[in-house]
């Protein structure tokens, strides 16, 4: 089953729809810097209102390693997203908690450089856009995922909407599909209809998958 994260979750109403519609994983953003920024102190109150079924992940851009696990004690977050420039040896810091290392791909990409994360559990892979550290709201290259997915597990990100993520699913049969802009009024703010949609598609495309490769 191709799992489903919206991410830079910051409002009440927000997490309860995604729950409702399925979201297999949520994401909740402490790096300052972005729209999506969520205090800890916010996300300890909406991270309870999360079923245990769901993955809670807290999102960080370089953050110092004894900062990431006093924000993941303080919240109750199940996973860590390591989304800067973060080291093999910084994750292996980390202790237990299920660790995703976003990976940005882009000419000269290599993939075998996955395997030097062992302790990562997850890959998140999205473009290369210079100047952006995330959320970049553009698709890329999705062969270049296919090709990261010998090294491990893959969540495919960048610029998936409803409308392009069954097409997504499809082609580079992913562990895990992450959206946060395309589902989104407004930077921040999530539209309960697109956040339905957009786990319909994937949902549906799943189906269409299993159904083409048993028939």
């Amino acid at each position: 089953m191709t799992r489903v994260k919206i991410c830079g979750l910051r409002r009440a109403e927000d997490v309860a729809v995604a729950v409702a519609a399925g979201a297999d994983a949520l994401g909740f953003n402490f790096w300052k810097a972005s729209p999506r920024y969520v205090s800890p102190q916010d996300a300890a109150r909406l991270v309870p209102n999360v079923p245990p079924s769901v993955l809670t992940v807290g999102v960080f851009v370089d953050e110092e390693p004894e900062r990431v696990l006093a924000i993941a004690e303080e919240t109750g977050i199940m996973a860590l997203q390591l989304h800067g420039s973060e080291s093999p040896e910084y994750l292996d810091q980390l202790g237990a908690y299920l660790k995703i290392k976003t990976i940005k791909v882009g000419e000269g990409f290599q993939p075998q450089e996955l395997s030097r994360y062992a302790s990562a559990s997850l890959f998140l892979v999205e473009g290369l856009v210079a100047g952006m550290v995330g959320g970049t709201g553009r698709t890329f290259d999705w062969s270049l995922a296919e090709k990261a997915k010998e090294y491990g597990k893959i969540i495919l990100a960048g610029g998936l909407t409803p409308e392009n993520v069954a097409e997504a699913v499809r082609r580079v049969r992913p562990w895990g599909v992450d959206v946060a802009s395309g589902v989104e009024s407004e930077p921040g703010r999530k539209d309960p209809r697109l956040i339905r949609e957009f786990i319909r598609a994937a949902r549906s495309a799943e189906q269409i998958t299993v159904s083409s490769s048993t028939a």
